[in-house]
């Protein structure tokens, strides 16, 4: 026959009592001095759109970009002329010079096009004057100022710049350069991905 089944009396999902559960903040109350920071919007940006961009455009420009841009053999300030259709002003940050010269002499021909005076020097911002580490500098510059473009081939850093609304990115792509995010940049030979 059939085998007996042992009913099992009392048994109740086990609820939880609210003087048990504890918070993650040890039990305390939150005080309504701890406020969320939210970034202010800048008052350049028409929702994701940046009115604030326009030529001369300024580029801020990454270690790779360079590296890249001498492997695919493309001048740096030409090729952003033909990818823009307008006068560029590439921009280099102090801690971009620092990575180059600590790469040492195999990026000399790198370092070269760095200290060109067609370049216009950025200092680090305040947050981080001795990072050497650039892709922080070059999110805390585009952070404090949406006017620039960053150039750069880096996964990781486009993919932080992406989350910063107002921010195009330069990138190479077939041998020449490339922008996304700058609606006026589909009319010249940026393609549309």
């Amino acid at each position: 026959g059939r085998a007996k089944k042992v009913r099992k009396f009392a048994q109740v999902k086990r609820v939880l009592n609210p003087k048990e559960v504890k918070s993650q903040n040890g039990g305390k109350k939150k005080k309504e001095s701890d406020v969320r920071h939210v970034d202010k919007t800048p008052s350049g940006l028409f929702f994701k759109y940046n009115t604030s961009l326009g030529p001369p455009y300024r580029v801020i420009i990454d270690t790779n970009f360079i590296n890249f841009s001498i492997k695919n053999k493309i001048d740096l300030i030409q090729g952003m002329v033909d990818c823009l259709y307008a006068k560029c002003i590439p921009c280099i940050c102090d801690a971009v010079m620092a990575e180059l010269e600590k790469l040492g002499d195999k990026y000399r021909v790198a370092l070269r096009i760095a200290k060109d005076k067609r370049f216009e020097r950025i200092p680090n911002p305040p947050g981080c004057q001795r990072s050497t580490y650039a892709d922080d500098v070059i999110v805390e510059i585009v952070k404090q100022h949406r006017c620039y473009i960053v150039a750069t081939c880096d996964r990781d850093l486009k993919r932080r710049i992406r989350k910063i609304p107002g921010v195009p990115i330069m990138y190479v792509h077939n041998h020449r350069y490339s922008i996304e995010r700058l609606p006026e940049a589909t009319l010249g030979q940026a393609p549309r991905f």
